[in-house]
């Protein structure tokens, strides 16, 4: 069986300045893949690339075995990518249902509510409070939330955990597990929280100006202290 997600040669980056060089890894069916590095090493410039944000100078993208690498955003969605932005991209004044029922498309409304209660139940019992008067924590999960919605199986997350309190962290990461464990979901995290990563992801892979400079599996020996000394650089 084909990778969820397969990236190959790619390169891109913003006018003549190249962010991501010769970028290759697969992310397999119900996998979790922590993308780590120091910042402006191009983390946030891959998933945009991948979401077709950002037009690649050269390479591929493909998706389920299908070539992605130059279709619109809207469509990259339709076919079941879903991105949680590092920004808190919310419509503040409306409502947490308000927020979830924009995002669907394609689906009934009650499929969408039945993949968000399956991981984020108390959303629901807060439906009708406005999403901008949520905790900032809360807001993410309702970001992510809103993402599962859409019947997404590929989700590339941005910095999810960052200002976040140590409770808190530890409940997305639970909510991660449970989507992929519910849905079946494969995770592409970008993250600078290197206990976050390790604790939730199967494998890493490390960027360095744009580059793979190390990978590997999350359980094995020594992984932490190998990372931690590149993220200290």
């Amino acid at each position: 069986m084909s990778a969820a997600l397969h990236v190959s040669d790619l390169t891109c980056g913003y006018g003549e300045s190249v962010v991501i060089q010769d970028l290759s890894f697969d992310l397999a069916h119900g996998e979790i893949l922590a993308v780590l590095g120091k910042n402006g090493m191009g983390k946030s410039t891959l998933l945009r690339t991948i979401m077709g944000f950002l037009r690649k100078q050269t390479g591929r993208v493909e998706l389920n075995g299908r070539d992605i690498s130059v279709a619109a955003p809207y469509r990259i969605a339709r076919l079941g990518v879903g991105y949680v932005a590092q920004e808190k991209a919310l419509f503040q004044d409306l409502t947490v249902e308000e927020n979830i029922r924009l995002a669907v498309h394609g689906r009934s409304y009650a499929q969408a509510l039945d993949a968000v209660k399956k991981v984020f139940p108390f959303l629901l019992e807060r439906r009708s409070q406005r999403a901008g008067t949520l905790s900032g924590g809360e807001q993410k999960m309702l970001l992510m939330a809103r993402t599962l919605a859409t019947g997404a199986r590929v989700m590339l997350v941005d910095e999810i955990t960052e200002g976040l309190q140590p409770k808190m962290v530890a409940r997305i990461g639970d909510a991660v597990r449970q989507a992929r464990e519910v849905h079946g979901a494969s995770f592409l995290v970008v993250e600078q929280h290197l206990g976050f990563a390790l604790d939730v992801a199967d494998r890493y892979l490390v960027i360095q100006n744009g580059e793979i400079i190390l990978s590997g599996d999350c359980r094995e020996s020594g992984a932490s202290s190998q990372i931690a000394k590149y993220l200290s650089l």
